[in-house]
């Protein structure tokens, strides 16, 4: 029976739910649950689209596997075509895990502009998939703020600049698979939901805020919005997608396999942001290759990253 005195907020589902319970977060998350209403791209929203060249999306392989992958384009890549109808005139990459995307299914966008510290994140349904792009109809979009962006300014890499060389396919890191995570200050996140969907998301920290252990990564969880969508999902099924990019020589490194959240004493070592709460993450598919084809010079850290409280990554 529901608590009169802590209403059900509308929209969470069943994991977000017992994340933000555990958390102590149901209140502050009730007071945002108005941004899981019902999509509509409009306003604001087609503005931002219209200049955007970066997206990732999360998405199901022909095989049924998890991944999340790098969409990118001039501005104008992305265009609005109704108030729920947006147009992707870009796909994933030839090599990438994504590149023949079944439709229809569940989709995840997240959006994000680096140099201004924005991101636009997109739920619904990929309805459409062709030679020139894809089709989603939102069923959800809502802004996050600008916290763990680190800042740059990305362009599209020079033509001259090869990307021949081979897609790896593993099931274990190797070592510069290792030094790229470590090197990281940045990953995207892919998750799903049995009813709700997939969902795209973004993480950002210092360089080593992403930890590698025996084959299997984890990182500590930041304060944010109390809404949990990635970790309520998580608690509902843990198949998960990570992305992480070189921005400086367009390598990738895409991981499917399977993430846990763990609740510890807040502020043990590892903890950086105090929150309790860590993810633990076992690779079972990677692919590594060059497969983005956007770059940044530069690169200038958000001014909330917390710092890091162990030595594990510069052993």
């Amino acid at each position: 029976m529901a608590d009169p005195a802590h209403p059900t907020p509308a929209g969470f589902h069943e994991g977000e739910l017992a994340v933000q319970r555990q958390a102590g977060a149901t209140r502050d998350a009730a007071r945002l649950a108005g941004m899981l209403a019902p999509a509509r791209l409009s306003g604001g929203v087609s503005r931002f689209l219209a200049e955007r060249t970066f997206a990732a999306i999360t998405a199901h392989d022909a095989d049924g596997t998890l991944w999340i992958s790098p969409l990118t384009g001039r501005p104008g890549f992305l265009r609005i075509t109704s108030p729920t109808g947006l147009d992707a005139r870009a796909l994933p990459v030839q090599g990438d895990p994504l590149h023949h995307l079944p439709a229809p299914q569940p989709v995840g966008l997240i959006v994000v502009e680096f140099a201004s510290r924005r991101r636009l994140r997109i739920n619904g349904t990929l309805s459409a998939a062709g030679n020139d792009g894809l089709r989603i109809d939102a069923e959800q979009v809502y802004g996050n703020c600008p916290q763990y962006i680190q800042r740059r300014q990305l362009h599209a890499t020079p033509a001259k600049t090869p990307h021949t060389e081979p897609v790896r396919h593993a099931d274990t890191l190797a070592d510069g698979d290792i030094n790229l995570i470590r090197r990281s200050d940045t990953f995207l996140i892919g998750t799903t939901h049995p009813t709700r969907g997939n969902d795209a998301s973004h993480r950002g920290g210092p360089p080593g805020f992403v930890r590698v252990e025996n084959g299997r990564l984890w990182w500590p969880d930041y304060w944010g919005n109390n809404m949990f969508n990635t970790l309520g999902n998580l608690q509902a099924d843990p198949a998960s997608a990570l992305l992480f990019c070189d921005f400086t020589t367009g390598r990738t490194l895409h991981l499917s396999g399977r993430a846990t959240l763990e609740w510890t004493r807040p502020g043990v070592p590892g903890d950086d942001d105090r929150t309790g709460r860590r993810v633990h993450f076992t690779p079972s598919q990677l692919r590594a290759g060059r497969l983005l084809p956007l770059q940044a010079d530069s690169v200038a850290a958000a001014p909330d990253n917390p710092p890091l409280t162990d030595q594990l990554t510069l052993q």
